[in-house]
């Protein structure tokens, strides 16, 4: 996560009060130890889903809190999906259950809170998300993970390396 991030988030006192139970729960730390995107934990993708969710639904006037809190629990799912055996299924289509479990061991989820776990990989994953902010952190979850990706590939190459291979694949391929 970028320091910039890290500082808002640190300084938003509103939104550590909203996910404060969440954040600093033993199991939720274990997000920590498991892998999400390149090199982004889940713990840390999911504090920046759940800020960017908060910052959003505040400023449209919806359920932030439900939001904030639904977005932190969204990948609760606790195994390394990168690594064979460690759950049942495909990962993309079986884990928004597998958080919602556990989460729900823990924490009093509302309504809203259980469809943003439950659904927040829509459309990949069936059922249409009921309420605006579930399909809020639909959009910024997938705008994360791409950020993760592009952040990862400028730290493993130089800009103008990534630009020059970007522009050789394109050439490849359009012959």
């Amino acid at each position: 996560m970028e320091q910039k991030l890290e500082n808002q988030i640190e300084n938003n006192q509103e939104f550590k009060e909203i996910i404060k139970d969440i954040r600093y729960n033993p199991k939720v730390l274990e997000m920590q130890n498991y892998r999400q995107h390149f090199s982004t934990n889940c713990y840390s993708h999911s504090l920046e889903v759940s800020f960017y969710c908060y910052k959003i639904c505040k400023k449209l006037h919806l359920d932030y809190t439900s939001a904030t809190r639904g977005a932190m629990l969204h990948d609760m799912f606790l195994y390394d999906w990168h690594e064979k055996g460690s759950h049942e299924g495909l990962h993309a289509f079986t884990h928004p259950k597998t958080a919602y479990e556990n989460a729900s061991k823990i924490f009093e989820l509302n309504e809203k809170e259980k469809d943003i776990i439950l659904k927040h990989m829509w459309p990949v994953c069936f059922g249409i998300p009921k309420h605006p902010e579930s399909f809020i952190i639909t959009l910024v979850d997938k705008y994360c993970a791409t950020k993760d990706g592009l952040n990862s590939i400028r730290e493993t190459y130089h800009l103008k390396k990534a630009i020059k291979d970007f522009l050789l694949i394109m050439f490849v391929f359009k012959k």
